[in-house]
Parts: structure tokens; C-alpha cells; sequence
């Protein structure tokens, strides 16, 4: 049985690990993961049609613990133990529910203080006791005539839950806490940028926490800008976003059949290669002879997709230039983002003139997809992969090299 501190407002864990609000949802799966043998028999509850309609959920089937995810952002927005007779619960290291001490209202009263009077809903028969960022609810099935405010002695603890604010239905997730930064980079936003003719390049946004180890007067989350162009070179990739997590070394183009002539493209002595960026959302494939920027991939970690968990979500704008009348204007509403959908994207860019390529994935240990195939689309330079619900899953962007007048470097103005 697990044994957890409780920390309001904040988080659920112990001395080797902590779920914590704000926590992005590859951390959480990182630590389940990392902790199998004690933690077991975890669920992924999504909804596979409305993916953005339903927070995504965590549940701890064996603890009888949820981690609730918000489905834009995907970090952790409330904790909820729902059986509390499946874990030890202890707050400033003193417990209030454990096999030997029942939650009740006496016992809550003891450990954490006065508040103000409790909340009855009558269509859950629940009595809801309010701190700010933790609420307990109570079973009231017993009495035939729910109190107005005080909760009848002797009545335990059904569900606890942790979150942000004063409002457990009004609550958010919260920014990612400096503590879950580990020396990655993340992207807050990325702006494609472009002109009439396709996609130019990225502007990112990074958030980062501080630059030395230990330096606790220096821990705080810092924001920067970075631009980076179609023909860039690697030294300016690193520059701009630092090293990759992973270099990815293509063997194969099995996107080269549907090139104009196949058979006449000599086989390449050397592989393009990709830099691998998971917690930007980002990959960026690079020439094999000349090493510069020759695409881009972007990565909307739906759940329901083969990679799924692989990259953090990339939260993109896309601006889109419509033709109208034979002119060429940039629409303020029209602009893609990561929660467009594929119907949307055709009213503005219109129907695809070929058929889409169909996309299979598997691994090499193991030829099945439990989640089908995905469906590749290409518009004004973009290759939309679309999934079954609609959702994009990824947009990659192709190209030509900025112009050699045009400056390397610093952040673009809006």
C-alpha cells in the first residue's frame, strides 16, 4: 500500500518521487513507469472521438488514485483519491487515513484546521469540505435529513482532492512547476513563419529554469525567443535550441514512391538525419551532404496515435494566406493551430487534388497498430496527417532555403 504526503495545492508523493501539479503528462507516465513493480494495473481513459472535450486521465486502478490532465495542455490539473482505503495518507508527516486511523470528520477537523462550513450536493449525497487547494467529500447516505452546514459526527472521507485555487470546478493547471523542468527546454508556443509561397521557418518560444546546478537563488522559469530558417545549419539549430535529445539517422524514404520518377533517384552513400527535440514537439530533418534545415516536424501528441507520449505537444500557429479574387491576403481568423481539424482546414484551404497516402506504422518487434492507420494530405507546401477522429496528428513543413541577404539570428518582433 502506497504511503503519501499530502501537500495542498501542490502535490501527492513520497521521499522517491511526486506527482505535483502542473506536472506535464510524460513525466507522470515516466514515474509509473519507472515504479512498475509497486505501481500496477494503470489505465489511460481519453476520449477517442473528442480528444479536447475530456480531461485525460491517469487512473491508479490499484491505489485508487486518478491524475486528471488537461486535455489542451496536457499537465496535471487535479489528483483525486478516490478510494481511500487502498493508500496511506499523511499530511506535514503525520497521517489522517491509514488502516489503523479511519478519515473521518473528527480526524480531518484534527489535522488540517477549521474552515469554512462544508457544501451539501444533494444529487450526490455528498457533504464537500473546502480548503484552499483541497477538498474532501463525505458520505451522507446514512442520514435520511442532510444538515445545513455541519457534517454529522462520525462521517468518513469518501473522495480527497488536490488542485490549484479556491474552486475545485473552476480550477486549472497550473504553469509547470521549476521542479519539473530537469534542465530540458520547452516550447510555450511556435509560430510558423511564411509568406505567399509556403512556410519559411519557426519562432519558438522557450521556457527553461534557471542555468546552474544548485543554485537555488537562480531557480526560476525564464522565457526566450528563437527563430530558425529552412537552410539553416546545424551549429544554428544548436545555437537557437541547444542539443537534441535524440539523432535519428533515416535508412530508408518510404515516401520516395511518390516522387515524380522513383526508379531514376540514385540510392544516397549517406542518410539525412533528424534532430529529435520531444519536449519542444519538434523534429528537424537535416541534408545528408550539405547538413542544412530541410523540413520541419511539428507533433500534437493526441492520444489514439503510434507516438503518442514520445513527443510533448507542440502548441503551434499556422497563418494561412487565402486566395481571393485573384489576390493574396493573410486572414486574422485564418490561422491553424494544434487543435484545428481536418474539416476546417479544407473550408479554408480547399479539398486536396490527389487522393491522401495512407500511413502505417508498426514496430520492427511487433507488426500491429492497435490505433489504425493515419491519412497524409498536402497543401501549400504542408503535410497534414490526419487521424481517424479528424485531428491533425502532426504538419510537416517543407521549404526552400531563406535568401543568403537575409540576418541569421535573434528574435523576430510580432
Amino acid at each position: 500500500m502506497l504511503d503519501l504526503e499530502v501537500v495542498p495545492e501542490r502535490s501527492l508523493g513520497n521521499e522517491l518521487w511526486e506527482f505535483a501539479l502542473g506536472m506535464p503528462l510524460a513525466q507522470a507516465i515516466s514515474i509509473l513507469q519507472k515504479h512498475c513493480r509497486i505501481i500496477k494495473n494503470v489505465q489511460v481513459l481519453y476520449s477517442e472521438q473528442t480528444p479536447l472535450s475530456h480531461d485525460l486521465i491517469l487512473n491508479l486502478t490499484q491505489d485508487g488514485i486518478k491524475l486528471l490532465f488537461d486535455a489542451c495542455n496536457q499537465r496535471l490539473k487535479v489528483i483525486e483519491v478516490y478510494d481511500m482505503s487502498k493508500v496511506k495518507l499523511k499530511y506535514c508527516g503525520v497521517h489522517f487515513n491509514s488502516q489503523a486511523i479511519a478519515p473521518t470528520i473528527e480526524q480531518i477537523d484534527q489535522s488540517f484546521g477549521a474552515t469554512h462550513p462544508g457544501v451539501y450536493n444533494a444529487a450526490e449525497q455528498l457533504f464537500h469540505l473546502n480548503f484552499r487547494g483541497l477538498s474532501f467529500s463525505f458520505q451522507l447516505d446514512s442520514w435520511s435529513e442532510a444538515p445545513k452546514y455541519e457534517i454529522p459526527h462520525g462521517a468518513t472521507v469518501k473522495r480527497m482532492y488536490i488542485y490549484t485555487g479556491n474552486s475545485l470546478q473552476d480550477t486549472k493547471a497550473p504553469a509547470m512547476p521549476v521542479a519539473c523542468f530537469f534542465g530540458n527546454v520547452y516550447a510555450e508556443s511556435v509560430d510558423v513563419l511564411r509568406d505567399g509561397a509556403g512556410p519559411l521557418g519557426l519562432r519558438l518560444r522557450l521556457l527553461t529554469a534557471g542555468c546552474g546546478l544548485g543554485v537555488m537563488a537562480d531557480a526560476k522559469v525564464r522565457t526566450l525567443e528563437s527563430s530558425i530558417y529552412f537552410g539553416d545549419s546545424c551549429q544554428d539549430v544548436l545555437s537557437a535550441l541547444g542539443s537534441p535529445h535524440k539523432v535519428f539517422y533515416k535508412s530508408e524514404d518510404k515516401m520516395k514512391i511518390h516522387s515524380p520518377s522513383p526508379h531514376k533517384q540514385v540510392p544516397s552513400k549517406c542518410n539525412d538525419y533528424f534532430f529529435n527535440y520531444f519536449t519542444l514537439g519538434v523534429d528537424i530533418l537535416f541534408d545528408a551532404t550539405t547538413h542544412l534545415v530541410k523540413k520541419f516536424v511539428l507533433h500534437t501528441n493526441y492520444p489514439g496515435h503510434y507516438n503518442f507520449n514520445i513527443y510533448h505537444r507542440c502548441d503551434f500557429k499556422i497563418p494561412l494566406f487565402i486566395k481571393t479574387e485573384g489576390a493574396e491576403a493573410q486572414c486574422e481568423d485564418c490561422t491553424l493551430t494544434t487543435y484545428s481539424k481536418w474539416d476546417h482546414i479544407q473550408e479554408l484551404l480547399g479539398h486536396p487534388m490527389e487522393k491522401p497516402v495512407v500511413l502505417h506504422r508498426s514496430s520492427s518487434a511487433n507488426n500491429t497498430n492497435p490505433f489504425g492507420s493515419t491519412f497524409c494530405f498536402g497543401l501549400q507546401r504542408m503535410i497534414f496527417e490526419v487521424m481517424q477522429n479528424n485531428h491533425i496528428a502532426s504538419v510537416t513543413l517543407y521549404g526552400s532555403p531563406r535568401p543568403n541577404s537575409q540576418s541569421r539570428g535573434g528574435a523576430l518582433s510580432q
